[in-house]
């Protein structure tokens, strides 16, 4: 859902065509799958064009990315772990709803796979408010 709404909010910001968004988890159990298919009804029903199929990431990324968002903490310590054993920064990891400007310290996406549809509306609007942050903190490092 968060590289869906990145790229929409990425496109109305006019920094479409300067920034590239991926999505990947850090485990490769969904590796080519579909998304769910209430995230997908969620995104539909708010407008947003959907596509997707899953990958895992790889460790040249953390070469190859200015900044890379984790959606909990459980990811956020794979990507910091990853990036020690390459002998990588980790400087640029972060959490996504770091950018939420309403969002506690060390504030997670939760994944609302286990539960019902209504998980995925309020997944969302936690994704809707980070995003913007992120796209004022890209906007904001492209113009420095």
């Amino acid at each position: 859902m968060a590289e869906v709404v990145l790229r929409d909010r990425l496109k109305t910001a006019d920094l479409d065509d300067r920034v590239t968004v991926d999505s990947a988890g850090t485990g490769g159990w969904h590796i080519a799958r579909d998304a769910d298919s209430r995230a997908r009804e969620t995104l539909e029903e708010a407008g947003y064009d959907f596509h997707h199929s899953a990958r895992q990431f790889q460790p040249d990324w953390l070469d190859e990315a200015d900044l890379i968002l984790a959606m909990d903490l459980a990811n956020l310590t794979d990507l910091h772990n990853l990036a020690e054993t390459y002998g990588r920064e980790a400087d640029h990891i972060a959490l996504f709803r770091s950018f939420d400007p309403v969002a506690p310290a060390d504030a997670e996406v939760p994944d609302p796979y286990y539960g019902g549809a209504e998980g995925f509306v309020t997944v969302l609007a936690m994704v809707e408010r980070a995003a913007a942050g992120v796209v004022d903190h890209v906007s904001s490092q492209m113009t420095s």
